[in-house]
């Protein structure tokens, strides 16, 4: 994990290449070519403040240029990308659901009322804790034998 705070907006990595939050596909390209120039660790031997730089104009490429990633990033900043590293990209908006106020509010009112018996039911329907203890899909019970080529030979 980074050593810096993870931001709920998402404005540095657009600050890092220097582009505003509506660039295009084809402006953020041409701005990461540019800056990746100016800061390749090759042209700025000895330099470990560029090394560095490059490092990040990097990483602000790749999720820039990722739309998913651009968007969980636009909507919840750097801790929706850990939160999509650790729970899966289709899980952030689950996540982010789940751990709101009101959310809290109601399981904890829930809770109160039903004496816990809707907590565990909540929890198994809900997503199943974010796919990790999700059941596997059941393997086909029938066994496929159209491709099996052998001779057989009765003695």
């Amino acid at each position: 994990m980074d050593k810096r705070k993870l931001s709920t907006s998402g404005d540095s990595l657009y600050v890092t290449l220097s582009l505003a939050k509506t660039a295009e596909s084809e402006e953020i390209k041409r701005t990461y070519r540019k800056l990746a120039l100016k800061y390749h660790p090759d042209k700025n031997t000895g330099n470990p403040e560029a090394e560095e730089k490059f490092k990040e104009i990097n990483k602000a490429y790749r999720i820039l240029t990722d739309p998913r990633k651009r968007n969980i990033y636009d909507n919840y900043g750097s801790l929706g990308l850990y939160i999509a590293e650790q729970f899966g990209e289709e899980n952030v908006n689950t996540y982010f659901f789940v751990t709101s106020k009101w959310c809290k509010a109601l399981i904890i009112g829930s809770c109160l009322i039903t004496g816990c018996c809707c907590c565990f039911c909540c929890c198994c329907c809900c997503n199943f804790c974010f796919g990790k203890f999700k059941p596997k899909e059941p393997e086909d019970q029938q066994a496929n034998y159209t491709n099996l080529h052998v001779s057989i030979q009765i003695y």
